[in-house]
Formats: structure tokens, sequence, C-alpha cells
């Protein structure tokens, strides 16, 4: 009956009874519901004339390991902060930044930042398992810390951060960057935040990697000392669920780990996926190393956000059916279907988080969302299943 049918479909429209039989038959057999729109508007959002940051602070910066404190600095020196000093335990690294930044002073020691009073936060992107110790000594110095993401590998360094944070009231903030300093992902929060899709139902998020192995340095493949797949990048994702779908507590559902293609490395893992959900959303996370070399970018980061009304799916590095640049945001709901070039939406994490330090607050990010992030991810990593392959 089945092929029959297929048959008729096929060869009868083409004759003007055909046509007028397939009139007669129900419009959703063709992807066609009487609500369509063939509309599709595209908007290039404009950038905001801002007035200049309104508080100022003072910010030095320990660990330059990884290249995500250029742009942590950059967000900070953007959002009203002024950048004193830097030290790095390897002087190889400090040409770089130096140049970059040449007015920066180049401390002696970690002890010469913590002891200036006059400092009022320190950033860091320091190997993986020593920016939670960072963390505990600045906050314990009196300053307020921002970290690259991972920052907390393990349990224990989760326990002493949380305990240390309490006691001194400190900021522990941790850049996930792939929301905070993305900006379709920021634009994306402002539709959620409006109603465009509804009530959140789920978030997709898919983080492929290029690994380029000749450029990563020995701690990379140690999951001891970079926290392992799912802790590391997986962490983007984690912030990224709570955040769209408003979730004050949550849990890891499963996950999965694998070192599918470096046997050079038998410790690392080159995939991961996750689901986490809380109360009223569920999320599925997966990330790897497998982008191709093809790809005119890093990795094809992707982001698809579920609503009750509608959904959101954001390109945010690459748009690979031919949109240039980055920063491609796509809302469908039932009014309208719409793309957004969103790169020139204002990012606030900087500015809030100089705002934070100055008046005590939690704009940029609560310290309980921060931290819940990094248990999931944590969780996740801990209880992953290891693949055999």
């Amino acid at each position: 009956m089945e092929s029959n049918r297929r048959n008729f479909l096929k060869h009868s429209f083409a004759s003007a009874s055909g046509l007028a039989a397939a009139a007669m038959l129900p419009g959703d057999l063709f992807g066609h519901g009487l609500h369509n729109t063939n509309s599709f508007e595209e908007v290039i959002l404009q950038a905001e004339n801002r007035p200049a940051p309104k508080e100022s602070i003072r910010f030095s910066v320990i660990g330059i390991n990884h290249n995500h404190i250029y742009g942590m600095v950059n967000s900070l020196i953007a959002g009203g902060g002024q950048l004193v000093s830097i030290y790095s335990r390897e002087p190889e690294l400090l040409p770089g930044f130096t140049k970059l930044f040449p007015n920066v002073k180049v401390a002696k020691s970690e002890a010469e930042i913590l002891e200036d009073q006059s400092i009022q936060l320190v950033a860091s992107a320091a190997i993986p398992f020593e920016r939670a110790p960072l963390g505990i000594r600045v906050m314990k110095s009196g300053k307020d810390y921002m970290t690259d993401k991972p920052g907390i590998v393990t349990f224990d360094q989760f326990k002493e951060v949380k305990k240390v944070q309490k006691e001194t009231k400190r900021i522990y903030s941790i850049v996930y960057s792939e929301r905070l300093g993305n900006p379709a992902a920021v634009k994306a929060g402002e539709l959620v935040m409006s109603g465009a899709i509804g009530k959140v139902v789920q978030t997709l998020g898919i983080g492929p990697h290029r690994i380029t192995p000749s450029s990563r340095p020995d701690w990379f493949w140690d999951p001891e000392k970079a926290g392992g797949i799912l802790c590391d990048i997986g962490s983007h994702q984690c912030d990224q669920f709570l955040f769209y779908t408003g979730s004050k507590q949550a849990e890891v559902s499963f996950s999965q780990i694998g070192n599918f293609n470096n046997p050079k490395y038998p410790k690392y893992c080159d995939f991961g996926d996750m689901a986490v959900r809380s109360p009223h959303s569920t999320g599925y996370i997966r990330i790897d190393w497998f982008t191709p070399n093809g790809l005119a970018t890093w990795g094809d980061g992707r982001m698809f956000i579920l609503g009750t009304e509608g959904y959101i799916e954001m390109r945010k590095y690459i748009d690979i059916t031919g949109r240039k640049g980055a920063n491609h945001l796509f809302l469908v709901n039932q009014k309208e279907a719409t793309y957004f070039d969103c790169t020139q939406v204002y990012m606030p994490y900087g500015e809030q988080l100089v705002s934070d330090v100055v008046h005590r607050t939690e704009t940029a990010m609560s310290q309980d969302h921060c931290f819940l992030a990094t248990e999931l991810a944590l969780t996740a990593q801990k209880r992953a299943f290891r693949l055999n392959v």
C-alpha cells in the first residue's frame, strides 16, 4: 500500500487532474501548514552609542599560559579596568603579552602583586590545575579573582574554593567565554529574557575544537593538569544551559568520554558528551577535538535553544552555508523567521565585573551560578563512562 501511495504521488501530479487531486490532500503532507510564512528577515544589529564606563578598578595578571588571557584583559580594560602589572613564572611567555600591553609593569614575583593593596582584582589564565590554588591565595589577600575556564579541576579544589570564597566574600569569577565573550550568545540571552521563544525546554550545545598537536604544551595532554574534556570545554556548555534555561539547580544525567584519535596520549580524551537536567529543562552537550583543517576557523561552535514558542540557533564562529564572518543568530517563532548579524552587539561582562568589584554586587554572574556550572562539569568528568575505542 505504501509503495502504491508513493507511486501515485510521484506520477499523477504531472497532470492537471493530478494537481487537482493534490489540492485535496492535507497540506501537512508536504510540510506546508496553514500558518506557514515565506518571509525571512535579515537584521544587521548596529553598535550602541554607549557612555564610558562609570567605574574603574586597578587589576593585575598572574599566569598567561593560555591565550584566553588577552580577551580577558581586553574585556576588563573596555569595562573600566586599569592594567597595572603582570607576573609570569615562564619568562618566555612575557614578550607576546608586553607587546600588546607595553605600559604594563613586569612584577618580579606573585607576592609583589598580592601584597600591593592598590590592586583590586587579579586575572589569570595559568595552567588549569594551578588556577584554583592561585584564586585561593588571591581571595585571602583581599582581592577579587577572574580566571579562565576551567577555573577548578578537582572536587578537592572545588570545596576549598567555595570555603574561602564564603569566608572572604571575594568574587571568584570563571570566564565561560563561549557565552560571556560572544556577541551572538549575548543577543540570544536578550531574546530569551524577552520571551521571544516562550519557556525554554532544552539547550543543545556543540563545541568542536581544532587540536593542532604541535602547538599544544605538555600539560594539555594530562587530564590531571588540564581537567579533562568535560571539565574543560564542557564547562562552557554547562554555563549556557543554566543561563538560558534559568536553572538554579541541576544534575548530570549521563556522561561519556573517549580517545578516538590520539593513541600517543593514552590518558587524554578527544571526545565527550553529556546530558544535564533541571526540574524544568534539559540539556545535551557534545564536545570534541576533531575540527578538520578544511574549516576556516578553529571550530563550528553552535548552540540551539528550544522554547515552547520557537527556537534560536547560534553559529558563533562561522556559517558554513556562506555568510561571512562570525556571530550569526537565527530566530524562528510564531511570528517571524529572522537572521541577526550580531557582530556589533555589546558584551557587558567586563564592565559588569568592574562594577561588581566596586559595589560588591553580582551583575556579571552570580557566585552560585559560577560554582554550579563548574560542579556540573566536574561531576560529568568524574562519572564519565570511558568508551573502549
